[in-house]
């Protein structure tokens, strides 16, 4: 009955996903669940609520973006794909809580960055892209491979510029890196993240502030790439130094340059994609793992930019 509770999910939102995904009906009568529908639907559907009781017995309890991308890749004849994410452990928060890949294309992207010395992630919203870069940065830190973690973002949003904003420079720039405050205070509690900070084993900093520095035993994270210029993104991929990872990440559809100008990420992966030690991946609205709601924002953006 345990297990058929995590199933069905808070308000039955997960088998409601799975009927309108594969028209069936499912009900649970005597603790067992029944589903009902042609033959082909049937199938499809018992196929995934199997996999859902997988993650089950594996300890997860799944939500709706996770039971929503099973679905997609039932639709899709990818159902089996699934099984590499049932024991994917990226790493544990402060609370104990084990922080996983959502999807195939996510899985990827993590062991792009553990293979590679540069990698650039490129995808829309909600895709993971900082976020399991944070954790497999903390994940280096904890096993002693790199003395610090550096996290930088271009301070360009919606044609707002940092003197316009109130306070002194810190103030200023926390807006901008807020997001990456957030992941690391999740990884690390907020007791370990405040320690880091005053000791400076954890820099969070303007792309602006990179210049003229060596980046050595660091992992080095900077995001929302794809509003750097060629300029600045050449400035801060030759900061690299020894024993140092770096990983970009980005959307090339959310770019908030000033008209005219070309967007360093487009262009450093258009120059750089041959070379060994770079790893370029791209997620999709597949790889969504926040609301459905934001799969089928993000899948009518798209539509949208091709036409």
């Amino acid at each position: 009955m345990d297990e058929l509770i995590k199933l069905f999910g808070p308000f039955d939102e997960n088998i409601k996903v799975v009927c309108e995904t594969f028209n069936v009906k499912v009900t649970m009568q005597d603790g067992q669940c029944n589903v009902f529908g042609e033959d082909g639907d049937v199938n499809s559907a018992l196929g995934v609520l199997n996999k859902l009781l997988s993650f089950i017995r594996n300890g997860e309890t799944p939500d709706i973006g996770r039971v929503n991308y099973i679905c997609g890749c039932a639709k899709d004849g990818r159902l089996e794909e699934v099984d590499q994410l049932l024991n994917d452990v990226v790493t544990i928060t402060s609370r104990g809580k084990p922080i996983k890949s959502k999807t195939v294309g996510q899985k990827k992207y993590v062991d792009l960055m553990k293979k590679k010395t540069i990698t650039f992630g490129i995808g829309p919203a909600g895709t993971g892209k900082t976020y399991l870069a944070v954790a497999l940065a903390v994940n280096a830190y904890r096993a002693k491979q790199v003395e610090k973690i550096i996290l930088t973002r271009p301070a360009v949003e919606a044609g707002e510029k940092l003197g316009f904003l109130p306070g002194d420079l810190q103030e200023k720039v926390n807006p901008y890196l807020r997001p990456l405050y957030d992941a690391l205070q999740e990884m690390l509690g907020v007791e370990t993240y405040a320690k880091m900070m005053e000791r400076g084993t954890i820099e969070i900093a303007p792309l602006a502030y990179m210049r003229g520095r060596t980046l050595s035993n660091a992992y080095v994270i900077l995001d929302e790439a794809q509003n750097t210029t060629k300029e600045q993104i050449k400035m801060f991929l030759t900061r690299l130094g020894e024993n140092s990872k770096m990983v970009i990440t980005g959307d090339l559809t959310q770019t908030d340059l000033p008209d005219g100008k070309t967007s360093g990420l487009k262009h450093a992966i258009r120059i750089l994609r041959d070379i060994d030690d770079i790893g370029i991946i791209r997620l999709s609205e597949k790889d969504v793992v926040r609301h459905p709601l934001v799969q089928q924002i993000v899948k009518a953006y798209e539509t949208q930019e091709e036409k």
